[in-house]
């Protein structure tokens, strides 16, 4: 099985751990496009000015330049413990076991818009790069990593994979159709019966999905065994309208 999730625009500071290997992330064949970003990104961090429009900052959002201009020499930690946010607070790592940590840096890959998937205990350093960006000298984010990385998937596909990313991440880097997968959709049952997307419980309830899921370190590789196992783990997850997508209904 493997898990796709989204990052999330904030990011825990610091780190204790050596600066990013980029040769030594998860899914390597996509080592030369981390690098065409990554140097397009601290390339553009030279110019405050020119980097806070491109990256669409605000006045009290232009220090985060410093975080990319830094970005391949800085302190890392990783990726599980660096972003925060509702889906990453819901899911806690730091406060998982050591076994439940080793399954999802095994199991887990984050979208990002620099490096492509990571896995989760890749060590990445603190950022700002959304997926909607156009960086000079790069083609558009989506463009630039469509393609490769639907080849990485495939290749590291290993099973079910489970992709609970947004559409903005899922564009840049779409399950191939010939690989098995499921799409997480969060949703909650009014008193009419009427189905529904939520919004801000979503990540929250990806978040606790996520960490059911590395508590209990199934070994399932099909959505029937995902059905199953969730059922067994008191979550309310049924079939959606297409094969390739499973509702996980959720309260508000």
């Amino acid at each position: 099985m493997l898990l796709l999730l989204p990052p999330s625009e904030t990011k825990r500071p610091g780190g204790d751990r050596p600066p990013i290997d980029l040769g030594g992330l998860r899914l390597p064949s996509l080592r030369r496009h981390r690098e065409d970003v990554a140097e397009a990104l601290v390339a553009l961090s030279a110019d405050v000015d020119r980097a806070a429009r491109v990256l669409k900052l605000s006045e009290r959002q232009r220090g985060e330049i410093a975080h990319n201009a830094a970005l391949l020499t800085a302190p890392t930690m990783p990726a599980m413990d660096r972003y925060t946010g509702v889906l990453f607070d819901a899911l806690d790592a730091a406060s998982l076991s050591a076994a439940a940590r080793g399954w999802l840096a095994r199991h887990a890959l984050i979208q990002t818009a620099p490096f492509g998937p990571i896995g989760a205990g890749d060590l990445v350093p603190a950022y700002r790069l959304a997926a909607g960006t156009s960086l000079p000298g790069v083609p558009a984010l989506r463009r630039h990593w469509a393609g490769p990385t639907g080849e990485a998937l495939r290749e590291a596909a290993d099973g079910l994979v489970v992709d609970l990313r947004s559409k903005a991440y899922v564009d840049l880097g779409p399950v191939p159709d010939d690989v098995a997968s499921v799409y997480v959709s969060v949703v909650a049952e009014g008193a009419d019966g009427a189905v529904r997307a939520l919004n801000h419980f979503n990540k929250k309830a990806k978040g606790l999905f996520v960490r059911a899921l590395a508590e209990s370190r199934p070994t399932w590789r099909t959505a029937d065994g995902l059905l199953a196992w969730a059922a067994d783990a008191g979550l309310d997850l049924r079939p959606g309208e297409s094969s390739r997508e499973v509702l996980l209904f959720a309260r508000e």
